[in-house]
């Protein structure tokens, strides 16, 4: 029997989507080890953040709540979970595998001693788990020897929990030994859009380096995001020839999505890439180029020029709308 301690990762005081799949893949490996799943809430003022969280079918909801919490420093964060689950007999510490779980865990698993898995997407009744390699070309089958385990899942793995109940909330006092700590936290600087985030959105409108030029994406694929109300992603190329910031990277290096509509336009389907987008649920896909790998996974396939295709899936979009 193993219990497992979830991290619930917030922002600005909600749980992104990504945090409710984190609990689902705590309940369900739970279930499997015959354990209990519990949930860690982690900042300052988390009030009720834990109280939204414990309505999401966990056992108990840990509420750190401390100033050296406010804002999140790696080994601060990685001393007080840690801790908490030694103190609270959890064998096994999962996330998600966003940024933040991605830099925390590791340093959790270090400090108590455990091995890790990560990027996981599915758990076996033997105890193993199941993670892709190679760009999603290899599915590995791994198992945990150590005690103590780590896991972070991928966020498009699992559906997100949902509300069933609500669970007691304790407080805990974190353990920070603040003569250990290395970091200081000087300011945060985010990225603020009127549209979707991507690993939240429900439809993405996506371009590569077809598109050419960041006028490209501002002239062409921006107009059909706004008006889908989409989030808006890119490959690494475009993002490599500067034609958007960073942050819109979707692909084995940048961010995994899972949207009920994907939009690709002038990408031409390299593996990194489809990596990241492969499981959206309907894939359309327009490049000139009808050798174009990305046409091997597109539910639909159009081949034109995305510079005169998307306008004119954007003016009649906007007539059905109107009608």
């Amino acid at each position: 029997m193993s219990n497992v301690l979830v991290l619930a990762e917030h922002q600005h005081k909600k749980f992104p989507k990504s945090t409710l799949v984190a609990v689902e893949a705590g309940k369900i490996l739970a279930q499997k080890t015959g354990g209990t799943c519990y949930a860690a809430v982690m900042g300052s003022g988390i009030g009720e953040v834990a109280d939204t969280i414990a309505e999401y079918g966990v056992a108990k909801v840990f509420a750190l709540d401390d100033a050296q919490l406010e804002h999140y420093l790696a080994d601060a964060y990685a001393q007080a979970l840690s801790k908490l689950a030694a103190d609270k007999g959890c064998d096994i510490v999962l996330a998600a595998t966003t940024a933040q779980g991605k830099d925390l865990l590791p340093r959790v698993a270090a400090r108590l001693d455990a091995g890790m898995a990560s990027d996981v997407t599915g758990f076996n009744d033997d105890g193993t788990v199941v993670r892709p390699m190679y760009a999603g070309n290899v599915i590995a089958t791994v198992s945990i020897e150590t005690a103590k385990k780590v896991i972070t899942v991928r966020s498009t793995a699992f559906d997100p929990a949902a509300k069933s109940g609500k669970a007691e909330v304790e407080k805990v006092s974190p353990s920070i030994d603040a003569g250990a700590l290395k970091m200081k936290f000087l300011s945060f600087s985010e990225t603020k859009s009127d549209r979707p985030a991507l690993t939240e959105a429900s439809i993405i409108v996506a371009g590569g380096r077809g598109v050419k030029s960041a006028e490209g994406f501002k002239d062409v694929v921006e107009p059909l995001a706004d008006l889908l109300g989409a989030a808006m992603g890119a490959t690494r190329a475009a993002v490599d020839a500067g034609f958007v910031p960073n942050d819109l990277q979707i692909g084995q290096t940048g961010k995994v999505v899972a949207p009920q509509l994907y939009i690709g336009a002038g990408i031409s389907g390299a593996i990194q890439h489809l990596a990241g987008m492969k499981d959206s649920k309907v894939i359309v896909a327009i490049n000139k180029d009808e050798e174009a790998p990305i046409f091997l996974v597109a539910d639909y396939g159009l081949v034109a020029d995305l510079f005169k295709a998307l306008p004119e899936l954007k003016d009649e979009i906007q007539k059905i709308k109107q009608q």
